[in-house]
Order: C-alpha cells, then structure tokens, then sequence
C-alpha cells in the first residue's frame, strides 16, 4: 500500500514504520505523504486505539529530511513547505487517540520534529536527538522551535537549535524530552505495554486528555475553561456511567467509547 512505510496494527495498536533505511528513514515527499495518509488511518479505523511511529533498522528513528529537495525551493516554496510539515505534525498532536514515538536511533532535524509532535517519546539507548539546521542556514520548519521550546525549556532549547548539537538518550530523559530510555531490543515491546494499559481506559476521556493537555500551549484557548468543558462534557458519556458503576461494584469497568 505505501513505498516508504510498513502499517501493521495488532492488539488495536498500529504500528507505523518509516522504510528507508539505507537513507537513515530520512523524510521526503513521499514519506510526509503516506505519513500524512496513515494518520488519516489511524483517526477513522475504529480497530485502531493507538499507535506507534518508529524507524525501520537499528540505527536511525528518522535522521531528518531529503537535503536534495530543499536546493531549488524559493522564499514561498520554503513558506509551502513547512506549512504542509507543520499541518501534518499538527494532526498527529491532535490526534485523539494517543500516537508515541519509538525512538530507535538518531531523531535528527525533521525526524526530532516529528517525535516531538507525538503524545510522548520513549528512547532506545543508542538514540541521540538534535535540530542541525542552522549547519544548512536554515532552521526547523517543521515545528520544532516550538516544541523543543515547550518541551525542555527556552535556554536549553536555544543552545541546541543555535549550535546544532546532539543530546544522547539520557541526556533527552534528564531534559524531559523522553519519557523513558530503554535497551533497543525491549523499545516496542515498552511502548506496546504502555498502550496496552492505555488502551483499556475509556477512549473518549483519553481523547479529553489530549485536547486538554495541548490547550496549554494554546495562547488561543483558556486551558483551564477547555478543562471545564472537556470535563462536563465527560459527565454526558454512557462511558463514565459505567467507569463509575463499576468501580462501585468493584468490578472492571468495560468501556466502548460512547
């Protein structure tokens, strides 16, 4: 179905695997726009609950995009593109259903980017994480001065967008930029075990999570009244008349995202 990605979804989990990796998983057309398709999968397939994106191989997660594309790109073509990236990243933020980043290698420029855009990132040993564009004159444009910023802070942020560097997988869990770092061999299986426990929560309040957690970042939004909101409207659900009932009878509750 797809030229650069392998999709596999088992257990209600889809796994979504950039399949480049002679070229490091690197990002292309190609790839933002099967990318951007298998995201679609993931929102409208109700079989799916949750979803991982990885690289294929051992030694890259994604390290970053197809320099050769970028050389003929006018002042609005640049504009064009990082709106596309930026839009694509945008829907797996807002995605509903949780998507984590099996960082399995180097998460370079756009694929840092993209691992940041996921719910949460949880490292092998040997990734390393960096945003290397200023070595190109050029900057993230996929969002990632804004989220690396959200995400560990504005001075550590700018040391790393302003010299290039890279930061290793601990260093990344003591910057909070990972959730977790683990040997490379146990990385999918922590991930699937975290979406497992995930998944058997009920669907509509773990969307509620998401929407009110990315309302802080929201200068658009009062995140505290996105809160009320979200938190109402949970009352109105047949899931948490059975989340309640059950803990009531002290039984397990069976969720269907109603």
């Amino acid at each position: 179905m797809y030229q650069s990605l392998l999709v596999h979804t088992e257990n209600n989990i889809c796994t979504i695997t950039v399949n480049r990796p002679d070229k490091l998983n690197a990002l292309n057309k190609t790839v933002m726009d099967e990318l951007d398709d298998a995201v679609d999968v993931v929102y409208k397939d109700p079989a799916i609950q949750s979803a991982i994106i990885t690289g294929a191989g051992n030694k890259a997660f994604i390290a970053g995009a197809d320099i050769s594309e970028f050389l003929t790109l006018t002042h609005e073509e640049g504009i064009d593109l990082s709106r596309k990236g930026q839009d694509i990243f945008f829907k797996i933020e807002q995605s509903h259903k949780p998507i984590v980043a099996a960082v399995n290698g180097f998460a370079l420029g756009g694929g840092c980017e993209l691992a940041m855009a996921c719910h949460f990132r949880i490292a092998a040993e040997n990734a390393k994480f960096g945003q290397p564009e200023v070595n190109l004159g050029l900057i993230p444009g996929y969002g990632g001065t804004q989220r690396l910023t959200q995400l560990i802070g504005k001075g550590r942020a700018l040391e790393l967008l302003m010299t290039g560097g890279m930061i290793d997988a601990a260093t990344a869990l003591q910057y909070g930029l990972v959730n977790y770092v683990v040997p490379q061999d146990e990385l999918l299986n922590k991930v699937r075990g975290i979406l497992a426990t995930i998944n058997t929560k009920a669907p509509l309040a773990i969307a509620k999570c998401i929407q009110t957690a990315n309302a802080v970042f929201d200068h658009t939004k009062d995140g505290y009244a996105a809160e009320a909101n979200a938190f109402g409207e949970c009352f109105a659900t047949e899931d948490m008349k059975e989340g309640a009932t059950a803990f009531l009878e002290k039984r397990k509750a069976i969720f269907k995202g109603k």
